[in-house]
């Protein structure tokens, strides 16, 4: 079938029309004459791959979940593989982006958990999309149901790497960074696609677009990732689901929460930490079975720099003053000058559900400080009082945690932020990227004020993250600086500080 319509595909389904084309297939709208019903069918482009497309059918077709493309059959045309699958009447979120503009944050978030959740559901059953971006993402006509379709559909091909036979499977914008650099890929790989996808939905662009792959793969494995500040509610989620380090990142079922929690009730995700080594979270998203380490990024770099200087077309990979108080009994007591040690009550203390905290990563304590609050920091940290704030470094002091309680300002966290980002400038040298974002903080209004400057030592920038909330009669600002070159850690540091901080 090239073009034209009325052909008859393996003696059942009549083509009536095209509806998409693209690198592993051409998709066609058709009519089932054995059960009188419409249908998709795609033609596969691969050749010699019949056996591996139905054994990825097969997995596929055991996948149950309401947002998921539901696949009927597997049948053979001309010597090419065919795949019929339900007809979705509507558009894809590609569409909708380009003629309708981006979306609300609480409609992406409702398309976002939609997708998790079916992303969940493939994974349960070992299967990995590899291709999550909006032109493979439908929003059903009338009932705004969202479908995710082309599941397996990369491993057709067996590729994984930038460049086999001269294909890359999958979209670059959107794809992980140890996919890119070749690296072994699992359930988390997804994930970072669903965290440039909720980009996409909200701002209406990839924020790792760029005019080359090259320039592409460079922007993802290499460049400092600063999620769009018209992510606005959904930063939080963005930035965990956009750290480079695949167990840093949310699993699936986490981020379905965050996402349908958000797209119901209109309550902003607050912030999340990166999960804790060992627990049943990290294992859930561990690379599948049979994923393969590969080359790394300086082959991948090169393989596409050769590629380009071969004549390979690279453009059509792109995709079309505080108060004091006591410390409490089963928690840690830091004192100046002192790293932070765990009581030995502790351990054997039962929780208490009212005021549990999160579980913490490995390497970090729960550290009550004498001005009456507490908060999660790495081992190590010292405290340094140097009124009107309480500073924690790092031991060469490269990471600097800090934290004031005052008076309540009668402006509000956010118009105090946005203050101190108009007159950033002025008080701090080489100020640049910043910029606020309105969230909450223990279920009360907060900003998040985020920005880069030159930082004490010539040559060595640094980022901060700077919250601002008031709680229990006080306004809090927690902050974390970090050397820009070590700025995902900072973030993580400051997520979890975050995560766990409670007001004296």
């Amino acid at each position: 079938m090239r073009g034209d319509g009325g052909r008859l595909v393996a003696g059942r389904y009549r083509i009536t029309g095209r509806l998409g084309r693209g690198g592993m297939g051409t998709v066609w709208r058709a009519d089932d004459e054995l059960l009188g019903r419409r249908v998709a069918v795609k033609e596969l482009h691969a050749e010699g791959d019949e056996d591996r497309a139905l054994r990825e059918a097969r997995t596929v077709a055991r996948i149950r979940h309401p947002h998921v493309i539901v696949l009927f059959d597997v049948v053979e045309q001309d010597g090419s593989p065919w795949i019929v699958m339900e007809l979705v009447d509507g558009r894809s979120l590609a569409d909708v982006l380009a003629q309708d503009g981006p979306l609300p944050p609480r409609e992406a978030a409702r398309i976002g958990a939609a997708v998790t959740g079916a992303l969940r559901a493939a994974h349960e059953r070992g299967v990995l999309h590899r291709d999550i971006k909006p032109g493979n993402v439908l929003v059903e006509h009338g009932t705004g149901r969202i479908v995710l379709t082309d599941f397996g559909i990369a491993r057709v091909t067996g590729a994984t790497t930038l460049t086999e036979a001269g294909d890359f499977v999958g979209s670059p914008e959107y794809t992980a960074p140890e996919r890119m650099s070749g690296q072994a890929a699992g359930p988390a790989s997804d994930l970072w696609s669903v965290g440039v996808l909720l980009c996409a939905a909200v701002v209406g662009r990839s924020p790792f677009r760029r005019d080359s792959l090259g320039e592409v793969l460079h922007a993802v494995v290499f460049e400092e990732i600063r999620p769009p500040e018209r992510t606005g509610p959904l930063l939080p989620v963005v930035e965990a689901l956009l750290r480079r380090e695949p167990e840093r990142r949310p699993t699936a079922r986490e981020t379905e929460e965050l996402l349908a929690a958000y797209a119901e009730t209109g309550v902003p995700p607050t912030a999340v930490p990166a999960p804790v080594p060992g627990t049943e979270t990290e294992r859930q998203d561990a690379p599948l079975p049979r994923a393969r380490r590969r080359r790394g990024p300086l082959a991948a770099v090169l393989a596409v720099a050769v590629l380009a200087g071969a004549g390979v077309a690279a453009a059509s990979l792109l995709p079309d003053g505080g108060s004091t108080g006591g410390a409490a009994p089963d928690r840690t007591t830091v004192t100046s000058g002192a790293p932070a040690r765990t009581s030995p009550s502790a351990a054997s203390a039962p929780a208490d559900p009212a005021s549990a905290t999160p579980a913490l990563p490995a390497g970090f304590r729960t550290v009550d400080d004498p001005a009456g609050f507490s908060l999660a920091l790495p081992e190590g940290f010292r405290r340094s009082l140097e009124p009107p704030r309480i500073f924690y470094y790092s031991a060469g002091k490269e990471f600097r945690v800090g934290i004031r309680a005052q008076r309540p300002d009668p402006r509000g966290p956010e118009a105090v932020m946005r203050a101190q980002d108009a007159a950033g400038a002025d008080a701090y040298q080489g100020y640049r990227d910043g910029f606020v974002t309105p969230t909450t903080q223990n279920g009360h209004p907060a900003a998040l004020w985020q920005f880069t400057w030159d930082g004490f030592t010539p040559g060595v920038p640094r980022r901060t993250f700077d919250l601002c909330w008031e709680e229990g009669g006080r306004q809090y600002d927690l902050w974390v600086s970090s050397p820009l070159q070590q700025a995902e850690r900072g973030r993580d540091y400051f997520d979890t500080a975050r995560a766990a901080f409670r007001a004296g």
